[in-house]
């Protein structure tokens, strides 16, 4: 049976990372460019030392009731929330990287109506032991049927973004008897479908725009899915450079419109340093690039689709290479928000997957 969780970080954790942040070195050199500037990382730390309330952010989050169980050999940890309204639908809702459960904070209340809602953290994430090596997003698919199961949910949606939606796509693939949709706000990176012949010129030219995106924007992911061990020493040793690492994410992936406030984006830093899992949730890029999404001639992800593209989620793949490989029913494009959608216009998220499991869920 799970077990309800509650977070308690203690005091003595809270004034070593306090220690830490106050007694951090900067970079000589050229500190303006190459990466997140000093500047900029001055402005986090500033906030972090003096306004950031984490015992006021711990206990907003305890208001979610948590709970941590055994699931496919993974100590997983998640959210619960049963719905207020009758005839609810059960709905998993799958974070990413540099995310966490906490990206899902302002939909909640926005989908609790109508949904039961399942948060879990990824396996190596937050509050979620990663127990060995081999969990790619096709093995933690496995591992979150399992979880839906053991919660009496035979048939659910499945909403991600990031490694969630990768997660997600998994699951329709595996489990299509169980998933009854699927909602995207990100196309999986290692997505391929079969193409016979040449690809249309719209296609072409997103797979330019990729490999553009990949040469100039992608140098973390290939630390990430190669030396995962050895950057996490430095990110595990300092909580400025984790802040650098996951801050730069932020700022770059984001709308900036619709930034994330500096509040949730301490919380969901902080929550790395506290459980140590930095180098365990970029363990996940190492795994997955063995078990890419490359479809095969006739293989499609039939599950009914839901996307919502963001305006500055990028790169983004036209509607028709998406359509090669999985059953769009659904299409929305946002002129506001990019990667972090949940976080970013959460209003907007959970206005279209209420929209698109009401309708191909009921």
């Amino acid at each position: 049976m799970p077990a309800a969780f509650r977070i308690a970080i203690s005091a003595d954790d809270l004034q070593d990372l306090t220690s830490r942040v106050r007694a951090h070195r900067t970079p000589n050199g050229v500190t303006d460019n190459g990466g997140l500037s000093v500047t900029e990382l001055d402005e986090l730390v500033r906030y972090w030392l003096e306004a950031f309330d984490w015992r006021a952010q711990e206990a907003a989050l305890n208001t979610l009731p948590q709970f941590r169980a055994n699931v496919g050999g993974v100590l997983l940890h998640f959210v619960h929330v049963r719905a207020s309204g009758t005839k609810a639908m059960p709905l998993l809702l799958l974070h990413g990287w540099p995310g966490s459960f906490i990206e899902m904070r302002h939909v909640i209340p926005l989908l609790a109506r109508d949904f039961d809602l399942v948060i879990p953290s990824l396996p190596g994430y937050g509050f979620s032991d990663l127990p060995q090596a081999g969990f790619s997003s096709s093995r933690i698919a496995d591992v979150m049927a399992e979880l839906m199961s053991r919660l009496g949910y035979e048939r659910f949606g499945v909403q991600g973004g990031d490694w969630g939606a990768g997660i997600g796509t998994w699951l329709a693939l595996k489990h299509p008897h169980r998933v009854c949709g699927l909602h995207l706000n990100y196309i999986p990176g290692s997505y391929e479908p079969a193409v016979r012949g040449r690809p249309s010129d719209e296609e072409e030219r997103f797979l330019r725009e990729r490999e553009a995106w990949v040469a100039e924007s992608y140098g973390y992911g290939h630390i990430q899915r190669t030396r995962p061990l050895t950057l996490s020493y430095a990110l595990s040793d300092s909580p400025v450079g984790l802040a650098a690492w996951i801050h730069e994410k932020f700022l770059e992936w984001s709308d900036p419109e619709t930034l994330p406030g500096l509040d949730d984006i301490l919380t969901n830093i902080s929550l790395y340093w506290f459980t140590n899992t930095i180098g365990s949730s970029m363990r996940l890029y190492l795994e997955s690039a063995q078990t890419p999404l490359r479809l095969t001639a006739g293989q499609r992800i039939d599950v009914p689709t839901g996307i919502l593209r963001c305006h500055l989620e990028a790169p983004f793949p036209s509607r028709s290479w998406i359509e090669r490989g999985y059953s769009v029913a659904r299409w929305t494009d946002s002129p506001r928000g990019g990667h972090f959608a949940a976080l970013e216009i959460p209003e907007v998220l959970a206005g279209d997957v209420r929209a698109f499991f009401l309708s191909h869920c009921p």
